[in-house]
């Protein structure tokens, strides 16, 4: 979770840093109010737990293991992988064995869609925000279709009667799902 964007009503209270948005969350709700967190990748709503004083609140946050002598971690993980003989056979005839050969595969379908993957994503991203903050909003379902239509006009004259914070925010998760002449 790179940022976060906190939301009372219809209003945007702070886009940030998961830490930077949990202790102005925390301050708030001290207070007795509600607010909504939403993760700005994935456009879920998200909590954070606000127990506690600041340092206990940011070493929950801080979820990172301490560092430890030796070669760094490069962020591998070890899973099963089921293949047929043949494609095993096949792997292990190829420079640098399976692992590298299966990283370079992935690697290459990933560039080779050509940005697919992040349209997909931003469109999820903008709907699950929108459902959440806007699903009760004017023109809501029309313009979730122009979002998966791609037809950025058409979404913008929808989502204009919506509260400020809660269009913009719409509008900033949808933008790469759009397509933008070179």
């Amino acid at each position: 979770m790179d940022k976060v964007t906190a939301f009372q009503g219809n209003r945007k209270i702070i886009d940030g840093t998961p830490a930077e948005v949990a202790l102005t969350v925390k301050r708030l709700e001290d207070n007795g109010e509600t607010i909504l967190i939403f993760d700005n990748m994935t456009g879920r709503q998200t909590e954070f737990d606000l127990r506690g004083s600041d340092a206990e609140i940011l070493a929950r946050l801080d979820n990172s293991e301490p560092r430890k002598p030796g070669r760094p971690k490069l962020g591998v993980t070890a899973r099963e992988v089921t293949l047929l003989p043949r494609h095993w056979d096949w792997l292990a005839e190829q420079p640098g064995g399976a692992s590298v050969t299966l990283r370079k595969l992935v690697d290459a379908a990933r560039t080779a869609n050509g940005g697919r993957e992040q349209k997909r994503q931003a469109q999820e991203s903008a709907d699950r925000f929108m459902l959440a903050m806007a699903g009760n909003q004017p023109h809501y379902e029309d313009a979730t279709r122009a979002l998966y239509a791609g037809n950025y006009q058409r979404f913008i004259e929808l989502t204009d009667g919506w509260p400020q914070d809660i269009r913009d925010h719409a509008r900033h998760l949808s933008e790469p799902a759009f397509d933008w002449p070179d």
